[in-house]
């Protein structure tokens, strides 16, 4: 893939949510858009000629606890509906996401469709897996 690609998929999905007017990706690769609760963010990365797509599922507000990414981990090994995703956790902005990266540039319409499920699939987890999660590494 290579950025112009990545470019024409964000807008492409920008425009598809009310978001017409949206660069898509800034000059130094991000964009994003936050949509009925979810929000989506968009990296390019030159170096492997990518494009990430995360979904928001939680923001830490310190380091997560001792098992909390791990006990996401296994909800992603257990079968729970990623959207399509993985779990991904980044510990420059204590944030977990469902991520989902492209090499290859798919269908504008499969690719909007995807960031649909990613996004829908981010509320699940930021409430019902977050719940489930928390509830067995933090039991008493």
């Amino acid at each position: 893939m290579i950025r112009e690609e990545a470019q024409r998929l964000a807008q492409a999905f920008l425009a598809a949510t009310e978001n017409p007017n949206s660069p898509g990706l800034n000059p130094q690769g991000f964009g994003g858009v936050a949509i009925e609760g979810a929000q989506l963010y968009f990296e390019w990365h030159d170096k492997e000629q990518a494009l990430e797509c995360s979904a928001l599922i939680y923001k830490f507000r310190d380091a997560p606890k001792p098992g909390i990414v791990e006990g996401f981990q296994a909800e992603q090994k257990a079968g729970t509906d990623t959207g399509g995703g993985a779990v991904d956790y980044e510990p420059e902005n204590k944030s977990l996401f469902l991520s989902r990266t492209y090499t290859q540039a798919p269908p504008q319409t499969a690719f909007i469709e995807d960031m649909k499920r990613l996004m829908r699939a981010s509320l699940v987890w930021g409430d019902e897996v977050l719940d489930r999660v928390a509830s067995k590494v933090f039991k008493t």
